[in-house]
């Protein structure tokens, strides 16, 4: 495309906080898609690694690290520098999330985010339990603080790919799979118009669970070397997520919990949480490109919310609730990386590096939501956006850099158009608008059946405790 869409008018300052990988993809989006004063657009970082890509463009960049002791006086003249209605894009790692757009709505100032984040020290505190230190937890004080604080101007939470766009890949596969399922009646399918429509289908349909399955098979041109953590996205945020607890929304079907499944007592109940770290838990999933694969059951926000925006009923044995959780295969050398970090007791290496597109030689990063335990079995609806497309698409991103900003943009334009929504998550938006916006930069973008299941090929050469009555159980899926 040459022909950008302009989206809307951003007519108060810009602040994009953080620089990394993600940061620097979104940057070229905001440009093409937004009418907005350069001028007042400021980009706030602790490293100058990329400065130069705004002095170019001759965008203010503040080298700073936002602290829960600055965020105040540092955030709140320039976001509210020259008048208009500002942006607040946090893309950092490190502040808190619920702080920000607290400041931000006190302002009058548009919000968005990939994650729920925390200030420094709450992923690493020895002092605080796994269930303190869970995404579960962070949920909960976004929630808080939506009850406290209703309406007003709008923050939108966790609107990356995952968590983000994969929420709005859940409502277009829903509707994919109702109408598949019922041909004849296919056209008399419509869309729900509220959270408790969207529960209703989703239990009418059958489907009794969703993998946010993703296969990344990314490769660099060098070999990882040796004390080095290699990623296509952020090594930092990826060490975070990686080392807290497993956490997955937890379904009304469920027959069984493992030993070292937790629940929770306070909340929406609508999640548990493992005894274990999640990049270092594999479970059973399916990609179209390789099929069955393990993944890494890694905690994510979406686990949580999707599980509890389709649960029919309330508290911890609702009538209906799918089991919802995240099953990543990321790129062979973060794979590798993973595998040096945890032989280290979970040491992280003492270098961190994102793959720029300078350096993959080829593949794709394979995104999407398995439906599963339906009349169908399974259906995978996602993104297969390949290196390649990325290139031709957006400078300064990889294939999964791309699946992240471009929801980013998707969110930034919802926002724009809902300015008073208060604080949302991505399950609530307008999945249609949001896709709609998305779509260009995802590649092809497709559903497919499978008959495969986790049973498939067991037990095999050795004796395994499975459950042959419900394939999809969670005990089939987690790798024991």
């Amino acid at each position: 495309m040459s022909d950008w869409p302009v989206y809307g008018t951003i007519d108060g300052p810009i602040v994009m906080i953080g620089f990394g990988s993600i940061g620097r993809g979104t940057l070229p989006l905001i440009e093409r898609h937004f009418a907005f004063d350069k001028a007042r657009m400021v980009v706030i970082d602790p490293s100058d690694a990329d400065r130069a890509l705004l002095d170019e463009r001759g965008i203010r960049f503040v080298q700073q690290a936002v602290t829960r002791e600055n965020y105040v006086d540092l955030l709140t003249p320039l976001l509210t520098n020259g008048g208009g209605r500002g942006f607040c894009v946090n893309l950092s790692v490190d502040t808190s999330s619920v702080d920000l757009m607290r400041l931000c709505r006190s302002l009058g100032t548009l919000y968005i985010d990939t994650v729920i984040e925390p200030w420094l020290g709450f992923y690493f505190d020895k002092s605080a339990g796994p269930e303190a230190r869970s995404n579960y937890a962070l949920r909960e004080s976004l929630l808080a603080e939506r009850r406290a604080n209703p309406g007003g101007p709008t923050a939108v939470s966790c609107c990356g790919a995952n968590p983000g766009m994969v929420s709005w890949f859940v409502k277009q596969a829903l509707l994919n799979l109702a109408r598949d399922l019922a041909p004849d009646s296919a056209a008399k399918v419509q869309v729900p118009a509220d959270r408790e429509g969207w529960a209703s289908l989703m239990n009418f349909v059958g489907v009794k669970g969703i993998h946010i399955a993703e296969r990344d098979t990314q490769r660099s041109k060098a070999p990882k070397p040796i004390d080095t953590f290699w990623n296509t996205w952020s090594v930092e945020g990826f060490v975070s997520e990686g080392l807290q607890p497993a956490e997955l929304g937890w379904g009304s079907f469920e027959p069984w919990m493992p030993e070292i499944g937790r629940t929770h007592a306070e909340g929406s109940q609508a999640a548990i949480y493992l005894m274990s770290p999640g990049a270092d838990t594999r479970v059973r999933t399916w990609c179209p490109t390789v099929g069955a694969q393990f993944g890494f059951l890694v905690t994510h926000n979406e686990a949580i919310s999707i599980a509890d925006y389709y649960t029919v009923g309330e508290g911890a044995a609702p009538a209906f609730r799918p089991t919802v959780h995240y099953a990543y295969h990321p790129s062979n050398d973060a794979v590798l990386s993973l595998h040096e970090m945890f032989g280290r007791a979970g040491k992280p290496q003492s270098t961190f590096h994102v793959l720029d597109e300078t350096e993959i030689v080829d593949g794709r990063d394979e995104l999407g939501v398995l439906l599963y335990g339906h009349a169908k079995n399974a259906y995978w609806f996602g993104s297969r956006l390949s290196i390649e497309q990325a290139r031709q698409l957006a400078p300064y991103q990889n294939a999964t850099g791309l699946q992240v900003s471009s929801s980013v943009l998707a969110g930034m334009v919802w926002a724009l158009e809902n300015p008073e929504a208060g604080i949302v998550e991505a399950d609530e938006m307008d999945f249609a608008r949001c896709l709609e916006v998305q779509k260009p930069y995802l590649g092809p973008v497709e559903g497919h059946y499978t008959d495969w299941t986790p049973l498939d090929g067991r037990p095999g050469l050795f004796p395994e405790d499975i459950d042959e009555q419900e394939p999809w159980a969670f005990k089939n899926v987690l790798v024991r």
